[in-house]
């Protein structure tokens, strides 16, 4: 298990006309568990090859508890590392796939045995253990991969890149289970990276979102769903993401359209002029009297356990969730309202205030 430090550490695969991964600095704690959390293309998969040692760096310098490990090849770095596909010995069983990283490492036949019947029961696997991976289904055979990355309790830091892409959608939902529990329990220091908001909320004490190349946002899963920094951040987690439309601020009042939705608060006086308005579906109310912005209801989609509207103003485009007992209608006009705590003002792209709605007219 490890600290893992990164000084300015960036990555450019064009000899430094653009950059990949955009030089960073962060510190992340001996036995964290991180996810690494974007679209494709925008570097974490990148940021996690120059961890494992897979990439040098073009800048910067990779420390793990305060010994340099830039320089260092992967096996020098005694990493344990899951790809997105099985990576396997087919002429091994699944026993002895799992044992192979012990038995390289001199570990003694029983606690060989011990820890393979051990990472076998988390899996699932047990009954595979003497079969041959390739007579197993592609998911059953990415288990045994992941099962290889866990087998040794040695590694200072395990390193997951997608490794559930293959995996049942039913099944996932116990693995992420079972991985949290194993986290709980050896503390091993964990990246992880995913395209899915959903196993990086719910799998990682932290996640940093990253976009275009440059961590736009770190935190726990309440920060980035209750406060968003960042435009993206708003966007991209949540389902769906935040919705977003232009208004102005003028005398610290907030302005949508012609409908005052209330009053700027900041740190800092925010200047006059336009503005970018972000609140969540879960954070829009809708009425029939006469308050907030005027919107045609478009269409209403049942969810089950809540419901989705869909709404048309001038100014744009709204989704609220509401509760299944909510009685609005397709053709059906109301009023939005919004919550004064989770209302949000970004300007070039940044969070830089709240809307107090009390301040309404």
């Amino acid at each position: 298990m490890a600290e893992i430090r990164l000084e300015n550490v960036g990555h450019s695969y064009d000899g430094g006309a653009t950059f990949a991964l955009n030089p960073i600095s962060l510190t992340w704690k001996d036995g964290n568990a991180v996810a690494l959390l974007g679209p494709s293309g925008c570097g974490k998969t990148t940021l996690l090859n120059i961890i494992s040692g897979l990439l040098t760096p073009s800048v910067g310098r990779v420390y793990f508890d305060d010994v340099d490990v830039t320089d260092l090849d992967t096996a020098k770095r005694n990493v344990a590392q899951v790809f997105q596909f099985p990576v396997l010995y087919d002429t091994m069983t699944v026993r002895e796939n799992l044992a192979f990283p012990l038995k390289n490492r001199n570990v003694e036949k029983d606690a060989i045995s011990a820890r393979v019947e051990e990472i076998a029961e988390l899996l699932g696997i047990s009954k595979y253990l003497d079969i041959r991976p390739l007579k197993l289904r592609s998911d059953l055979q990415q288990l045994v991969s992941l099962g290889r990355g866990l087998v040794r309790k040695d590694v200072p830091a395990i390193l997951f890149d997608e490794p559930l892409t293959v995996i049942d959608q039913n099944f996932k939902w116990t693995l992420r289970g079972r991985l949290k529990e194993m986290h709980n329990t050896t503390r091993h220091t964990l990246v992880y990276v995913t395209h899915d908001q959903t196993e990086a909320l719910t799998f990682a004490d932290e996640v940093l979102v990253l976009n275009q190349g440059s961590i736009v946002q770190s935190g726990t899963a309440s920060d980035l769903f209750l406060t968003p920094e960042h435009e993206f951040v708003g966007f991209f987690i949540g389902s769906p993401g935040m919705n977003f439309l232009d208004g102005k601020v003028f005398d610290g009042a907030v302005i949508v359209g012609s409908t005052q939705i209330g009053t700027a608060e900041s740190k800092s006086p925010i200047a006059n002029g336009n503005i970018r308005i972000g609140i969540r579906p879960e954070f829009l109310s809708l009425s029939t009297s006469g308050n907030g912005v005027a919107v045609k209801i478009n269409r209403v989609e049942n969810r089950g356990g809540y419901k989705l509207v869909h709404a048309d103003a001038k100014e744009g485009k709204y989704v609220a969730k509401l509760a299944t007992d909510s009685n609005f209608t397709a053709g059906q006009s109301a009023h939005l309202e919004f919550d004064s705590q989770r209302t949000y003002l970004f300007r070039d792209s940044k969070v830089c205030g709240t809307v107090n709605t009390k301040g309404a007219k």
